[in-house]
């Protein structure tokens, strides 16, 4: 709750142009943003170029900021977008692709041909289509790593509809994307803080 204030507070800031609560703000998330770019890219070059685009992003769209919107959320769903997009081209594609047919011999299961970047785009289109208050819960836990606890702290709700909401997202995901199931599922344990 703490940092939300403190958030809020730089956000103020932020909206008139105050560079040092600028610099505030990367202090604190830019460790936790590269750590959640790397572990998707496995590359610390891309995920600093990544953290140094979000933080762009940011000061150009500082006006708009929305003051009650989380802004850890805000970012997370900058860089997952920016994640999307770097996994979208060719690069990203074939380490992706030959990440899968890795698993698939470990494990003896028919993943050959899961394309990664395709069940991310996937997953983003179904995540926009979510109420925002559900798809900020699911971000939240599956994206950003908090607990079912903590989400229920910051967002002032209950444990269970925490619990609900995430489970209610994953039965989504299950029944839209049937075929690449087991992707998905490997998707969210895998590349989850």
């Amino acid at each position: 709750m703490q940092n939300n204030s403190r958030d809020r507070e730089l956000v103020e800031k932020l909206l008139k142009g105050d560079l040092k609560a600028f610099d505030s703000l990367f202090e604190v998330y830019a460790q936790r943003l590269y750590g959640f770019a790397n572990k998707f890219l496995h590359s610390g070059c891309d995920a600093e170029e990544l953290v140094q685009d979000v933080f762009v992003k940011v000061w150009e769209n500082r006006t708009k900021l929305k003051i009650d919107a989380s802004f850890k959320s805000y970012l997370f769903t900058i860089a997952y977008r920016g994640i999307l997009n770097r996994m979208r081209s060719e690069k990203y594609h074939q380490a992706y692709l030959r990440e899968a047919v890795f698993l698939s011999q470990e494990t003896n299961d028919a993943l050959e041909s899961v394309e990664y970047a395709s069940i991310l785009e996937q997953v983003d289109l179904l995540l926009e289509q979510l109420p925002e208050k559900r798809r900020q819960i699911f971000i939240k836990s599956r994206m950003e790593g908090c607990s079912s606890k903590q989400i229920a702290e910051e967002l002032h709700i209950s444990v269970g509809t925490v619990d609900n909401n995430i489970s209610a997202v994953l039965k989504l995901l299950r029944t839209n994307l049937q075929k690449e199931l087991l992707a998905v599922l490997m998707f969210l344990t895998i590349h989850s803080i």
